[in-house]
């Protein structure tokens, strides 16, 4: 792979948010510049090249690894995710579609509720060991990042991934990832003024138990007042966003 496919990102939008940094890499795996299973550069060749802050890649690395399309991997480097569980679903359709037909905040939740309350219940009776471990060391990671709620976010997207793995239904998994990753999107940008991450914790850690004692009906009713909540906790975010103007 050639450093000379990745493009320097306009000094106009430069450093504003991560998002920019994810909109091109992700555009790059579309127009197959960046094939599955490729290595991303070194972090700060790969800043370089992109013309951005280091903090300001990890964020968009981030972002994009709690959302399947990335994986970096311990002493290896970031790399491509290959297409080998479920179907990967691009979000953009319905990004549209939410825009021309208004699709509200409380439809989308009421949409992420049905699908995951259905793939918690048989994650429960699906899980494998493996997948139960992955569960409990996000929840672990949220745990110690509640000081660090965009890294919080990151644990918690996973959480629900590694979820939605342990259903064992391919076609669940790439509905609630399409959702999930247009909520992702939208919560990244209120998350820093959570109120209490803590408790968002606790409700993960609930669903990991209920899965790892193989009790389908309470991981649906642990993934449903769990989705409440987080619900509500967006709404009151970006309700402080508008009262609360950033200078």
């Amino acid at each position: 792979m050639s450093e000379s496919i990745f493009k320097t990102i306009d000094a106009e939008r430069r450093g504003t948010t991560f998002e920019e940094v994810v909109s091109q890499l992700r555009e790059m795996i579309h127009n197959g510049d960046l094939r599955p299973g490729d290595r991303l550069p070194p972090e700060r060749d790969l800043a370089k090249l992109l013309g951005v802050s280091r903090p300001t890649l990890r964020a968009g690395i981030s972002s994009l690894a709690a959302v399947g399309v990335l994986q970096p991997r311990r002493g290896a480097g970031t790399f491509v995710v290959e297409a080998e569980g479920p179907p990967s679903l691009d979000s953009s359709p319905l990004r549209l579609m939410a825009s021309l037909q208004r699709f509200t905040p409380a439809e989308m939740f009421e949409a992420r509720r049905s699908l995951e309350m259905a793939i918690a219940g048989l994650a429960a009776e699906r899980a494998t060991g493996e997948q139960m471990a992955e569960m409990s060391e996000e929840v672990t990671g949220m745990f110690a990042s509640l000081d660090e709620p965009e890294q919080f976010l990151v644990h918690d997207m996973r959480f629900h991934q590694t979820v939605a793995a342990a259903s064992g239904n391919r076609i669940l998994t790439a509905l609630m990832n399409m959702v999930a990753t247009i909520l992702f999107e939208v919560r990244s940008k209120t998350v820093r003024r959570a109120r209490d991450l803590k408790e968002s914790a606790e409700m993960h850690r609930k669903i990991y138990r209920a899965i790892r004692d193989r009790n389908s009906e309470a991981a649906r009713d642990a993934m449903r007042d769990h989705l409440m909540l987080a619900q509500k906790a967006q709404e009151q975010e970006e309700a402080d966003a508008i009262h609360q103007p950033s200078s």
